[in-house]
């Protein structure tokens, strides 16, 4: 069965869209409980049954960004590198992203940090990708974050967690929900939008992601669970983010 996505919203005159190019997404195994650990109350890791066991996943998704804009202003030219660090979650039984943290690479993360207090920061990133071989290229330099990924001759039979195409291509390549802590401790929620990706499948060279390390997630040894990359891919962003409340009734 193919995945078909989600209804697209009507775009608001406050949301924001822009054009993601080289668009991958480099995904780790991780126990469930040292991930549950990081996450506020009514949230919970997804647990999913791999070849030996039970675990969680986490993505570091990194792309260009090409003329970012909000729909009220005319586009502006602002293209830049970017990373988002996502687990995969349930909050309060509705299943969605919780973001650890964004890195970018342009002035105007000062909108989400100082303005919506997101935990994104400034850093230098470098992604780019070699399409016009019989197998592709893709190459991430963010200081201490860096990968190396090449295109499998084939796709893998199976992806190891998941029960099929549909499974991995909703969780990995749909969440359209998404939660982070905000720098005075609350929890805030955005959503998004794109059409079902069609991402080719990579195998990485090489990858090191200290944001993971540092969380206590992986070591420097460990490898990505999968790499899955798309050349471009159109995003809505519901923006302004907004104070997220719990379903009434619960606690």
């Amino acid at each position: 069965m193919t995945f078909r996505g989600t209804p697209r919203p009507r775009p608001r005159r406050y949301h924001a869209q822009t054009e993601l190019d080289d668009f991958a997404i480099v995904s780790y195994r991780v126990p469930a409980d040292a991930l549950a650990r990081h996450l506020p109350t009514g949230f919970t890791p997804m647990r999913l049954d791999f070849d030996d066991g039970q675990a969680a996943l986490v993505s570091a998704v990194a792309f260009r960004d090409r003329d970012f804009h909000f729909r009220f202003c005319p586009p502006a030219a602002i293209t830049c590198g970017q990373i988002n660090y996502r687990a995969y979650v349930t909050a309060y039984g509705r299943p969605g992203v919780w973001f650890f943290g964004t890195s970018l690479d342009h002035p105007v993360v000062a909108i989400a940090r100082h303005l919506w207090g997101m935990p994104w920061s400034r850093d230098r990133i470098r992604v780019e990708a070699e399409w016009n071989g019989t197998l592709a290229r893709w190459r991430l330099n963010a200081g201490g974050a860096a990968c190396e990924a090449a295109e499998l001759p084939e796709p893998p039979a199976r992806l190891d967690g998941f029960t099929g195409e549909s499974h991995w291509m909703e969780l990995l390549t749909h969440p359209v929900q998404g939660w982070y802590r905000h720098r005075n401790g609350w929890v805030g929620t955005y959503s998004v939008w794109h059409p079902p990706m069609r991402p080719r499948y990579f195998s990485a060279l090489s990858a090191s992601f200290p944001v993971f390390e540092r969380l206590g997630l992986i070591t420097s040894e460990t490898p990505p669970h999968s790499v899955l990359i798309q050349p471009r891919l159109h995003f809505d962003i519901h923006t302004p983010p907004h104070r997220f409340r719990p379903p009434p009734g619960v606690r």
